[in-house]
């Protein structure tokens, strides 16, 4: 598994967009917030971060690999440094509820928009 893959998988969920911040983070990003996290951009991704919820929190960051997001860990972000902190398809389920969670922060209007439901 690599951070790219999870890269790709966040694009696949609905209305993500991608964009690279601060000159050397790539974004997912929905509804214009931030729910995916990687770099360096370009080269060979060292990281990525994502949010969690808040009970999760604690547990992701006392396992291997994982630590508090850098300037977001009071947003509940989380970072990950080791690609096989966790299998493939937990780290997905993780950044899809990511995006469910930037999501249902937005307005009705925009998630309808998006064709994201509530």
């Amino acid at each position: 598994m690599s951070f790219k893959a999870l890269a790709d998988y966040a694009m696949q969920l609905p209305g993500a967009t991608q964009d690279v911040k601060w000159g050397a983070d790539w974004v997912a990003s929905v509804g214009g917030k931030m729910f995916f996290v990687g770099g360096p951009h370009p080269g060979a991704w060292t990281h990525c971060s994502f949010k969690v919820e808040q009970h999760r929190f604690l547990e992701l960051t006392g396992l291997p690999g994982f630590a508090p997001a850098p300037y977001a860990a009071r947003y509940h972000w989380v970072a990950v440094s080791d690609p096989k902190a966790l299998p493939l398809a937990e780290l997905k389920a993780l950044v899809k509820r990511s995006h469910a969670l930037v999501a249902a922060k937005l307005t009705k209007k925009a998630r309808a928009g998006l064709s994201i439901d509530a």
